[in-house]
């Protein structure tokens, strides 16, 4: 099968790999029928995440079809449409018990194209397939419903329900990437006042307004905090969502939270940054961290269903797997291309 290729930082390569097999009773098989590429797989290539082996096949999102079945699925059958979640979970673990699925005790959590080959390939092996699978229900749009396997929910609880935004509240958005978009249209559903993106590159920050934001703010002149303390009185925000994953962007989240605010970290660091605790400490600000769990995912499906959030809109660019090179040099270079998601065709 065809597969995309991490041979160390900066080096990829589409290949014909060995198609997976079943190694555990609770395994599927799934033939990719649709896949994408995360901000995550830049920093893999980019050598910010040491879990990653050379050789490992990329990859943690998509939709597709059950080709095989472990003895021990019961929940899906071979042909079933699926939607692949990034995070695999056995379900019976104590932090799978606690809604914990990252942190998987028996082996699961992010594994797909980390610790295990991953989506962008033909076909792909799922453990814990029961608990790491959804039904694609029929008729249903697959291309939107890729945008579930992780950057809908990522942004929703690492973002929104961390962030504990509220109705009337004023959220800030550091970076209008995928990611922050994905905050954005999920910040929605609880109804706060203002959200105000802020971003270097304007063709986002229009995105970003289309999409409901209510205020823009381009921080390429370093002066982003001083432009969100005036459109707030100099309040600052109730909310501020870290959406890049870059000290600076982190700063800037600090320096904008209003007493009592909430800071909710989404981006990926792949070095230290300065915790300001000397301005901090006495103003009831609450700092959160967290990988997806995607506990969120059947209740964002439904969402997504009913119209109520359409992330088909997150989606720019369309590529077949020959293409993933093409494709990741146009993720890659997002501003100059105006690429949000893409979507590539396995199958």
């Amino acid at each position: 099968m065809k597969a995309l290729v991490y041979h160390g930082p900066g080096k990829r390569a589409l290949e014909e790999r060995p198609e997976p097999v079943l190694t555990a009773p609770t395994d599927a098989i799934v033939k990719v029928a649709l896949t994408t590429i995360c901000g995550t797989d830049l920093h893999i290539m980019k050598g910010d995440v040491p879990t990653v082996a050379e050789g490992r096949i990329l990859g943690h999102e998509g939709v597709g079809v059950i080709a095989q079945i472990g003895a021990s699925v019961s929940s899906f059958k071979v042909g079933d449409h699926v939607l692949i979640s990034c995070i695999t979970s056995c379900g019976k673990c104590l932090n799978c018990k606690k809604g914990m699925y990252s942190h998987c005790e028996n082996g699961g959590g992010w594994i797909l194209g980390n610790t295990i080959d991953g989506t962008q390939a033909e076909y792909v092996r799922i453990p814990f397939a029961d608990n790491s699978l959804l039904h694609v229900p029929a008729g249903a749009d697959e291309e939107a419903l890729v945008m579930l396997s992780d950057i809908l929910p990522t942004a929703f609880e690492c973002g929104v329900l961390n962030g504990t935004v509220k109705p009337g509240d004023t959220v800030a958005i550091v970076g209008a990437g995928p990611i922050g978009l994905a905050a954005l249209l999920t910040a929605q559903l609880y109804a706060p006042a203002e959200i105000i993106m802020i971003d270097l590159d304007d063709n986002r920050l229009a995105v970003a307004t289309s999409f409901g934001a209510t205020k823009a703010v381009n921080s390429r002149d370093g002066q982003a905090v001083a432009k969100v303390l005036q459109v707030t009185d100099g309040r600052g925000v109730d909310v501020a969502i870290e959406a890049v994953g870059i000290p600076a962007t982190f700063e800037v989240c600090q320096d904008i939270l209003a007493a009592g605010g909430h800071l909710a970290n989404i981006g990926v660091h792949a070095e230290s940054v300065a915790l300001k605790l000397e301005r901090l400490w006495c103003r009831n600000v609450t700092i959160t961290t967290r990988l997806v769990d995607t506990v969120t995912t059947p209740m964002l499906l439904k969402a997504v269903l009913s119209g109520k959030l359409k992330p088909e809109q997150l989606i720019t660019h369309r590529f077949t797997l020959d293409e993933v090179m093409k494709a990741y040099d146009t993720f890659g270079d997002a501003a100059k291309e105006k690429a949000l998601k893409v979507i590539i065709r396995a199958g």
